[in-house]
């Protein structure tokens, strides 16, 4: 099966598509760019493979948590991409994603996986990988006080968590009391388009997708409480 995935929920942008057993994939560190990059790199990949949208069997696409900004150019990208070829869409969850290049990538089966949510929070989630090579969640995942996550996990660490994501650098200091539970992977900073494609598979596979009007962001926070800080989105 062939599919492209989107995401563009953090400081990150990427695309990856899967065509014909080969993936083809784009990925940038750009906080205030994401509108401007999006759609040029799925043109990028799509010509690499020598493919059209049209011949693809489905979209992926970063559903968040993350940047309330972010997340919405992520959705309206795929739904607009979905809209003009006809395609079914799966959305798969930003922390869910790291979770999974820390497995692909370095083999790790336990994480912990929490960005940086402004404000003095973190969005945070628990995964443990499954029979099939996915990772799964262990908890529902949440907005919570850095100095909190000790708690989040405490009762679930049976061996020392990998962590991974943007909190660790933005909070050193609160996430130092869990230490000796999480080792920081420092190389999963953001998510990568390239690592919702299996676990989108399984859910394409389960028959989750739907259609492009009823795709969704998870943001966690309520917006009504958002306050966007200086020059972040």
């Amino acid at each position: 099966m062939n599919y492209l995935a989107i995401d563009a929920s953090t400081e990150a942008c990427s695309v990856a598509l899967e065509y014909q057993g080969k993936v083809y994939s784009r990925y940038e560190l750009c906080p205030q760019s994401h509108s401007l990059l999006l759609l040029p790199m799925v043109d990028a990949v799509l010509q690499e493979a020598g493919v059209k949208l049209s011949q693809l069997d489905g979209l992926i696409y970063g559903r968040g948590p993350g940047s309330f900004t972010g997340v919405r150019i992520g959705i309206g990208v795929a739904q607009g991409l979905a809209y003009s070829a006809n395609l079914m869409l799966v959305g798969i969850s930003t922390l869910q994603a790291m979770a999974q290049q820390a497995f692909e990538l370095h083999g790790q089966s336990m994480v912990i996986a929490a960005i940086d949510a402004r404000m003095s929070e973190t969005y945070s989630g628990l995964f443990a990988l499954d029979d099939h090579n996915l990772m799964q969640p262990v908890k529902a995942e949440v907005v919570i006080a850095p100095e909190l996550l000790k708690n989040y996990i405490d009762d679930n660490s049976v061996t020392k968590l990998s962590g991974v994501g943007s909190a660790w650098d933005a909070y050193p200091e609160q996430l130092a009391n869990i230490s000796d539970l999480v080792e920081v992977n420092n190389q999963v900073q953001f998510p990568r388009a390239q690592a919702m494609l299996n676990l989108a598979k399984a859910e394409f596979a389960k028959g989750n997708q739907v259609s492009a009007e009823h795709a969704e962001p998870v943001y966690l926070r309520d917006t009504v409480t958002w306050k966007k800080l200086p020059g972040k989105t």
